[in-house]
């Protein structure tokens, strides 16, 4: 089985799937930045396929871009003018090309967190 890349949002500050936002996927190689994908989260906070499938995976670094300060004025959470956060770039690595990586954000209007899940 090829590897496959999965995300999701989960608003914490609300307690629920953050849904309607925007994330982008990026490939990183030395300089450029190539755009792979665009989906936006579900009302689970997920996106509705992989957002790097199998057939389209490949190793290497990457750039997530969660366009968090959209969600946030949208459900009414920014009270800021600028936001303390807006986008939310999160670059990481895959080097397994059977593996089945998961990158979620935990977001609130002030902070967030992230780790590899299953």
């Amino acid at each position: 089985m090829a590897g496959y890349l999965t995300t999701h949002v989960l608003d914490t500050a609300r307690g629920c799937p953050a849904a309607g936002l925007c994330i982008e996927l990026f490939r990183l190689s030395g300089d450029r930045r190539e755009a792979v994908a665009q989906m936006v989260s579900n009302v689970d906070g997920r996106t509705d396929s992989p957002i790097l499938p199998s057939e389209t995976f490949a190793t290497g670094s990457y750039e997530l871009v969660f366009h968090a300060g959209d969600y946030l004025r949208a459900s009414g959470q920014a009270v800021e003018d600028p936001l303390f956060l807006d986008q939310v770039p999160i670059r990481f690595g895959m080097a397994d090309p059977q593996a089945h990586y998961h990158v979620p954000l935990l977001l609130s209007p002030y902070g967030y967190s992230t780790y590899r899940g299953s």
